[in-house]
């Protein structure tokens, strides 16, 4: 079962049981969810060996963590593919300090927050969240669908494309435009907020 097709309740539920220290349920999280989690990783890092190494790191963060999942704050996967994207993220400063992320010559919008971090932490991150919520809110439905797809629930170029039944082509331009405009916002608004 791929964690695409995997109900939400279901990977909430084995996270609930995960947090209870039940190794089956576990087990069958990583095999639900870790080839989805290594293709963005992959995809991160650019390096299998180095993939590899995030997959395990990711999942232990997992095992130790699980009990902070929140369903109010989102679905068990993009939960796993956030702790998977800061795990690569953090790799890459360790072992490519020059390099912020390689995800086909795009950077996200914003540093991904380890969603196991302490609350205060959250909290001061939490307003440069709420600018970005707010320029989200300036792109076209396609592209706000797309970056979110892409960036937050791990979906490469072609999963956009079969998902948004859209030609592989266009939802890369969704996805490069998007980028693009919410630079500029975040851009504006950081500038703004800094005069005024």
């Amino acid at each position: 079962m791929s964690p695409a097709s995997a109900e939400p309740e279901h990977l909430a539920q084995l996270l609930t049981a995960t947090a209870g220290g039940d190794q089956r349920a576990f087990a069958q999280l990583y095999r639900t969810c870790s080839a989805h989690l290594f293709g963005v990783l992959l995809r991160i890092l650019q390096r299998r060996d180095w993939a590899e190494e995030a997959l395990q790191d990711c999942f232990l963060k997992v095992w130790q963590k699980s009990e902070t999942y929140e369903p109010s704050r989102g679905s068990p996967l993009t939960w796993l593919t956030t702790i998977a994207r800061y795990r690569a993220l953090d790799l890459l400063r360790m072992k490519r300090p020059e390099v912020e992320m390689p995800e086909e010559g795009e950077e996200p919008p914003l540093s991904f927050a380890d969603p196991t971090q302490d609350p205060v932490d959250r909290a001061i991150e939490g307003e440069g969240i709420g600018r970005l919520r707010d320029c989200m809110g300036g792109l076209q439905d396609e592209q706000r669908r797309s970056v979110l797809l892409a960036y937050y629930e791990g979906y490469t170029h072609q999963e956009l494309a079969q998902a948004m039944q859209a030609p592989l082509g266009t939802v890369k331009s969704w996805v490069r435009r998007g980028l693009s405009r919410l630079r500029e916002c975040l851009e504006a608004v950081g500038g703004a907020m800094e005069n005024g």
